[in-house]
């Protein structure tokens, strides 16, 4: 998917997993439970995790940057 094929709602979505406690924790601290529970769940269940990874490229468990 291109850059140009992200939607505003896929921005917005993205936008939720950005703020989302549990995922910042995954991000930041990258390990323990919280994290194996992102990395599980972000690519079957969670529709704001996916839009971050059409958006940013990267997992939501992934660090940023």
């Amino acid at each position: 998917m291109s850059r140009t094929d992200i939607s505003a709602l896929d921005r917005t979505l993205a936008k939720v997993c950005e703020l989302c406690p549990v995922c910042l924790h995954a991000r930041y601290h990258q390990k323990g439970i919280v994290y194996n529970f992102v990395k599980g769940v972000e690519t079957d269940m969670c529709p704001f995790c996916k839009a971050y990874e059409r958006v940013h490229g990267k997992k939501a468990h992934e660090k940023r940057g």
